[in-house]
């Protein structure tokens, strides 16, 4: 039997960053040799990143590209390999793959469908190639075919489909099978989102079936450029079964697997694949510690400060850093983990061979998480225990400060300089929002002093109505819940205590959500000053998701008897009237990372104007709806 090696590499790319992107790239031509695979498969876009935005209008930075494309060659020896990059050819940008053999590269084929749906905007960029047509372009005086090309790579006859082509009707991979095509390559910037990756099965294992052949998809790795985030997922399926996967969301630079396959008879061998949780808890899990750690080091921060109220949101964002440096530290090492965060000095003289790994994640939490609560005179117990319990069970520092004469001393110079005194009855807004923005500015110098990232705790819910204080909870870096809903954060919580391990969540998932604002006697909770949780979020995915008008959510949701008729109007007329006036708060929101298959951020997602008549026309005919 005659094996071919087919393989497929991850690998974890940042924008501008030539030298390293390339050196990522070579290391997985190495690795791929040391393993012996024959043809590999890297990402699309990998030689730039996937999210350069409008660097791909920029003539030089397409130029340079290609100039590293071409350096490339020289390490393709006793190896065929496609490697992905912006190409620029009469005047216009395409999305292309430059393949290579033995230290030739035997031409470019382009991308012929773009992605423009959600949080892509390829066309802003791009050109879509025709089907079937075939052209050539010079560089250096040497001539190079580019198009709709299949090729034959050692001995095997081999089409690609460049992400979005696999995931449309009329996708390449047709027309591959009927000229016989062997091999079917996919590079990927596939961006995470929840139960994305039981789609793409769907597509890879389909395509394989469907086309009678072993196809190969190599998705880019990691939080690339600020808001998405990759899997780093490679699949490799042959007549309709997957014959081996990696291990998604990984912290390695490069990810790399193969299967032998024997093109003469039509076989590939059995193997034992690796478990993949597709549970949308675990991938939150995953995906969000992964994120925080590109974030972190790409941005070249020393950790992250965090306003640790004892609430959910917050315990949320303190579980996912801790979580994301035990799953560093397990799967790097320490030392690889350190150096890798670039964070070394501080924890110069540390003879970590002397600590468990459980010891080594709760030191390098102490340094790389610095929480504070932050309380005012609305403040209870039960939340400080909470917040103090977390800390010490994941071994953040803690800090436990009183920010109330701040608090009065703005207020006392309001109201001397309008000369009344606010009340409670007449000034409710304006005394909530000074309680959560003299919070901000101490955190702020924890976050200078200790040049790390501070966290901000918006989740979706909360940017749907504006239930924010602008330049106070919302005041960070980054927003790292900020795409997912609040409903779905407590339910996460409680699985984290029970399923992880995080028996520091105890308290924290026995309390009512509450900003504490407002004085004990108002009894204040979210869902008080809101509606319930999982209401407001069945009404967010169709006014968002699915774009449906109030009165079209009110058909929807009228039938459900267990609130009346005018109860469901009222909430509808809530949510879209707090959603109008509250566009310019989302557009203020820290950068988030996109999880779910939808958001609410205006830079990625779901743009809105910022100045609109506030659904005045269909609130009214929601109000006369029966």
């Amino acid at each position: 039997m005659s094996l071919t090696r087919v393989g497929g590499a991850a690998v974890n790319q940042i924008p501008l960053d030539w030298e390293g992107n390339a050196s990522r790239i070579i290391a997985a031509i190495e690795e791929a040799k040391s393993s012996g695979i024959h043809i590999l498969c890297l990402p699309e876009l990998c030689i730039t990143g996937y999210g350069c935005e409008d660097l791909f209008l920029s003539t030089w930075f397409v130029q340079k590209a290609l100039d590293v494309c071409i350096e490339l060659i020289n390490y393709t020896s006793d190896i065929a390999v496609c490697i992905g990059l912006p190409l620029a050819w009469k005047g216009k940008v395409y999305n292309a793959v430059a393949v290579m053999e033995n230290k030739q590269l035997l031409g470019f084929t382009l991308k012929q469908f773009l992605a423009n749906e959600g949080v892509h905007y390829e066309p802003r960029w791009f050109t879509p190639w025709e089907r079937g047509q075939i052209d050539s372009i010079t560089h250096n005086e040497i001539r190079y075919a580019i198009g709709d090309i299949r090729y034959t790579l050692k001995g095997v006859y081999v089409g690609f489909e460049i992400c979005e082509d696999a995931w449309v009707e009329d996708r390449p991979g047709i027309y591959h099978h009927k000229e016989g095509v062997e091999l079917i390559l996919n590079p990927s910037a596939s961006h995470f989102a929840f139960g994305k990756s039981s789609i793409r099965y769907g597509l890879v294992l389909g395509g394989s079936e469907r086309f009678n052949c072993t196809y190969v998809y190599a998705n880019l790795l990691g939080n690339e450029a600020g808001r998405m985030i990759y899997d780093g997922e490679v699949l490799v399926a042959h007549q309709g079964r997957l014959i081996q996967r990696n291990d998604r969301l990984s912290f390695k630079d490069v990810n790399c697997i193969y299967a032998d396959i024997d093109f003469t008879s039509k076989k590939a061998p059995e193997v034992n694949i690796n478990h993949d949780d597709l549970a949308k808890e675990y991938e939150f899990w995953e995906a969000t510690a992964l994120g925080l750690f590109d974030y972190m080091r790409k941005s070249k921060s020393k950790g992250f400060v965090l306003s640790l109220s004892g609430g959910a949101d917050s315990s949320a964002c303190a579980i996912m850093v801790a979580e994301m440096i035990r799953k560093g530290v397990k799967e790097l090492g320490i030392e690889a983990f350190i150096q890798k965060s670039d964070c070394s000095s501080l924890f110069s003289g540390i003879d970590w061979k002397n600590h468990t790994v459980e010891e080594q994640c709760r030191m390098v939490t102490s340094k790389l998480l610095l929480t504070a609560y932050q309380s005012t005179q609305h403040s209870g117990n039960a939340t400080l225990h909470s917040a103090q319990t977390l800390a010490e069970s994941i071994g953040a520092t803690f800090y436990n400060w009183s920010v109330e004469e701040q608090v009065q001393l703005n207020i006392q110079k309001v109201e001397a300089a309008i000369g009344r005194n606010l009340t409670w009855e007449t000034d409710d807004i304006t005394l909530q929002n000074i309680q959560a923005r003299s919070r901000a500015p101490m955190v702020w110098m924890l976050a200078n002093i200790q040049r790390s990232l501070l966290l901000t705790t918006s989740n979706r819910s909360e940017g749907d109505v504006g239930y924010a204080t602008m330049d106070g909870d919302t005041a960070g870096s980054i927003a790292p819940i900020a795409g997912v809903d609040k409903h779905f954060i407590r339910q996460w919580l409680i699985w984290a205590e029970k399923e992880k391990g995080y028996s520091g969540l105890h308290p924290v998932n026995q309390l009512q959500p509450t900003a504490e604002l407002r004085p004990i006697e108002k009894v204040q909770t979210d869902e008080k000053d809101l509606m319930p949780y999982d209401i407001l979020v069945q009404i967010e995915r169709l006014a968002i998701k699915h774009r449906q008008s109030p009165v079209d959510i009110y058909s929807t949701l009228a039938s459900d008897i267990r609130y009346p008729k005018q109860q469901w109007k009222d909430w509808i007329d809530k949510f879209f009237r707090m959603w109008s006036y509250n566009q310019w708060k989302r557009e203020r929101i820290a950068p988030s990372f996109h999880l779910d298959d939808f958001n609410v951020d205006p830079k990625s997602w779901c743009r809105f104007p910022i100045l609109n008549y506030s659904f005045d026309v269909e609130l009214k005919e929601l109000k006369s709806k029966v």
